[in-house]
């Protein structure tokens, strides 16, 4: 109980020092374009900004594509229909250049700096495939991420997703502010999870499924994320859905072995083309 107390005053403490933080560093945020600002708005409001390849205009953005659809074709038949759970293929791709080019660009770094507040690290991307399933279980199951106390998923999709490929679905943050009693019933209920995730059902008694938002979309969707303080899933599906997952967080994050396998050996690597130095957390220069 004593262990327990202690550790609570000193996240509660952390969080001040984070927050004292962004406010002392406001001054020196990166300049940011006025056609980025209502992603840096509707992320505070929501928690998520969707929107295209097309209409974000990042560079490299066809390279990236063309590199990913490259990766998916060499991954091997999973063999996995026998199985009632099945997990997902999971390829770490980020020391490959058309994933580290996109994902470190000026323009995209700067938006997201604007959005945590201090100085950011880029920790890598993974090529993601998720498998058909009937029920939920893992990160079908509505979660929050625990990487740093404000950090940015950034998910690209590689196929249209619609309903049979489990669209991304999440509530939006400003149906849950922070001293809500919807909020924290939501959060005692992860809490009793041990943060392992609840279900559907679970969710509907607190936040009606007519409130939920989802983000179908054609192939090169891309949907920014604030993982760690919006509600979220990935939804049920028939068909596989493959994704790439880019994470980005304060530079130190809150829980730094979280974040290690974006870019160690926790999952297969594709050949890894960058050098040994750029491939480690990078950090945006100023």
């Amino acid at each position: 109980m004593l262990k327990t107390i202690k550790y609570k005053i000193f996240s509660l403490f952390s969080d001040l020092v984070f927050h004292l933080k962004r406010w002392q560093h406001t001054k020196n945020l990166p300049a940011l374009e006025s056609r980025d600002r209502i992603i840096i708005e509707t992320l505070k409001r929501d928690g998520v900004y969707a929107t295209t390849l097309a209409d974000l205009g990042l560079d490299f953005s066809a390279e990236l594509l063309k590199a990913a659809n490259y990766q998916l074709s060499r991954i091997r038949n999973p063999n996995n229909e026998h199985l009632a759970e099945k997990w997902p293929h999971i390829t770490t791709v980020t020391g490959l250049p058309e994933f580290y080019n996109w994902a470190t660009q000026k323009r995209l770094l700067s938006i997201i700096e604007n959005y945590i507040g201090v100085p950011i690290t880029f920790h890598g991307v993974h090529l993601r495939q998720d498998f058909p399933s009937d029920h939920q279980f893992g990160t079908l199951l509505w979660h929050s991420d625990a990487e740093d106390r404000r950090l940015i998923k950034i998910f690209v999709c590689l196929h249209n997703v619609e309903e049979k490929t489990g669209p991304f679905e999440y509530i939006p943050r400003s149906l849950t502010p922070l001293f809500s009693l919807k909020y924290w019933r939501l959060y005692y209920h992860l809490f009793k999870s041990s943060y392992m995730g609840i279900d559907n059902e679970i969710v509907k008694k607190i936040i009606p499924q007519s409130a939920w938002k989802s983000c179908p979309g054609p192939a090169g969707t891309v949907i920014f994320v604030d993982t760690k303080n919006t509600l979220h899933h990935g939804t049920v599906r028939s068909e596989t859905r493959s994704t790439l997952f880019f994470c980005y967080t304060a530079n130190p994050p809150e829980r730094p072995e979280l974040c290690t396998q974006f870019w160690d050996d926790t999952h297969p690597k594709a050949e890894v083309t960058v050098s040994e130095v750029e491939k480690t957390l990078v950090q945006q220069s100023k």
